[in-house]
């Protein structure tokens, strides 16, 4: 399986879920609720339609949680009926990278709580199409640093946050990205999606 990140950032680098502010999945964040404005019939669609495409999803304890309440079997998730998005994540294999969950209620989830590379490289071994990260900005950062990810799509939200976690901090390694789709929204959301190249080039200093 080739591993897909897709994770919903503002223009200044933040990434939350797309609710509103909320206190256990969002401790501190007073600015909650920024995406769910921006996103129109096209942009549901194609996130609907990128959820259908996934063999298998690996999730972030915390975005785990938070989709098992939202999408799952939570008190809100359990109204979704025929959603495409919860349809797709109360079918197929869940798997979560977690030391501290130990007996997952949302069905078919494995959790991962040892070697996380070699699992991760396992999961991609086996025969399918997708396995999908959504969210998981901490996660995505890491597997981006591993060298894990195939292929990673932003969508990029127009509006700066100005608060939040970022889903690159200041330092940390350097990545180079090919660029193989990038699409509008009616209002305002960019696609890009793009492919792990290696490491970047850098312009040699003029002065020499």
């Amino acid at each position: 399986m080739e591993l897909k990140v897709n994770i919903q950032v503002s223009v200044d680098g933040v990434y939350q879920s797309n609710g509103g502010r909320h206190p256990d999945f969002d401790p501190g964040m007073e600015r909650g609720g920024w995406a769910r404005p921006l996103f129109d019939d096209e942009s549901l669609t194609y996130v609907g339609d990128y959820y259908q495409r996934a063999d298998a999803f690996l999730f972030g304890r915390r975005t785990y949680d938070m989709f098992l309440w939202s999408w799952g079997t939570g008190t809100w998730g359990s109204d979704q009926g025929d959603n495409p998005i919860s349809a797709a994540l109360n079918t197929r294999p869940k798997y979560v990278a977690s030391t501290t969950l130990t007996d997952p209620t949302w069905t078919n989830t494995t959790v991962l709580s040892g070697d996380l590379v070699s699992a991760v490289r396992e999961l991609k071994a086996q025969p399918g199409g997708e396995l999908q990260v959504h969210g998981s900005g901490k996660l995505a950062h890491w597997l981006l640093a591993n060298d894990l990810v195939d292929e990673l799509t932003l969508l990029v939200a127009p509006v700066i946050v100005g608060q939040g976690e970022r889903l690159f901090p200041d330092s940390g390694p350097d990545l180079a990205l090919d660029l193989v789709e990038t699409r509008a929204f009616p209002k305002g959301i960019i696609l890009q999606t793009y492919r792990p190249a290696g490491r970047p080039q850098y312009a040699s200093d003029p002065s020499k």
